[in-house]
């Protein structure tokens, strides 16, 4: 199993809508890529908030193919999405995990 982890620093000014954006928008629309088979969404704790929110995003893939299909075929426009909704108030980090337990 493959975790593709995306963290991300969201604008205080924008949060709330950002959030509603990504659980009724974004998650189906790369879920609805077949790529991925669940995703997580959590909000970090213990973190310097006086920037903004920051977020973590799981999508669990059964294999690095799944993960690489969705890298080539579909993030380019994911992530244009993104930024076309939310412009610069945000940063995103990302990560792949390979799960061994």
């Amino acid at each position: 199993m493959i975790i593709y982890n995306l963290t991300i620093k969201v604008a205080d000014a924008i949060q709330t809508e950002w959030l509603t954006w990504l659980k009724e928008e974004h998650v189906p629309d790369v879920l609805a890529t077949k790529c991925f088979s669940k995703a997580t969404i959590l909000h970090l704790l213990e973190t310097d908030d006086s920037d903004g929110s920051t977020y973590a995003i799981q999508y669990s893939a059964e294999s690095m193919d799944d993960y690489k299909r969705y890298i080539d075929e579909f993030a380019p426009v994911m992530r244009q999405r993104s930024f076309d909704c939310w412009g610069d108030q945000f940063i995103a980090f990302r990560s792949i995990l390979e799960v061994v337990n």
